[in-house]
């Protein structure tokens, strides 16, 4: 029987949703999962082509989530759950890919293709146009990687750098240096 006053998982934002997990709540599980699991296979096929990278990362991501809800501390930190979520998530992409490169070498005609832009990317391109899209293509690789984990996909300092294995201090540098440039190629 629904408590009075116990509002439905779908009622709940992901932060609310992790609180539920910690305590064990399947429901709440389940709803965060159908809210999170399409976006960050997405993200995750982003930066991975192997569909079995991708599913193992996946299920290990909700595992720890499972495991570990009750060590999310929240917005108390200026984090969010999806972005808690994005952070392990990234680590354990990291772990599977160093798991790859110690059992194998990666094929000589691999590095032979060109990669393609990602599709994120290829939106932020084409929706942003003019004077800010140029200076968007022509902001060095490292200013434009913190710059999306920051602005597009909304995570704090301390994820980002998790995010791309760098110390906070670069990723704060990296973040007021494209902000400079961004500023002075719109001046």
């Amino acid at each position: 029987m629904k408590r009075v006053g116990a509002a439905a998982p779908q009622e709940l934002d992901e932060e609310r949703l992790l609180q539920r997990v910690a305590r064990g709540d399947r429901a709440a599980f389940e709803e965060l999962y159908r809210r999170t699991s399409p976006w960050l296979a997405v993200r995750l096929r982003r930066r991975c082509a192997d569909q079995q990278i991708v599913a193992e990362v996946m299920q290990e991501t909700y595992l720890a989530v499972w495991r570990a809800a009750g060590s999310f501390v929240g917005s108390r930190t200026g984090g969010t759950a999806v972005g808690w979520l994005w952070t392990i998530a990234a680590r354990r992409l990291v772990d599977a890919f160093r798991r790859r490169a110690h059992h194998a070498e990666p094929p000589p005609a691999a590095a032979a293709h060109p990669v393609a832009p990602a599709a994120e990317e290829e939106a932020l391109m084409a929706t942003v146009g003019g004077d800010v899209g140029d200076a968007l293509r022509r902001l060095a690789p490292e200013l434009r990687e913190v710059l999306q984990a920051m602005v597009l996909d909304g995570l704090s300092v301390r994820e980002t750098a998790v995010l791309l294995g760098l110390p906070e201090g670069t990723v704060k540098t990296r973040a007021r240096r494209a902000r400079i440039v961004m500023r002075e190629a719109m001046a």
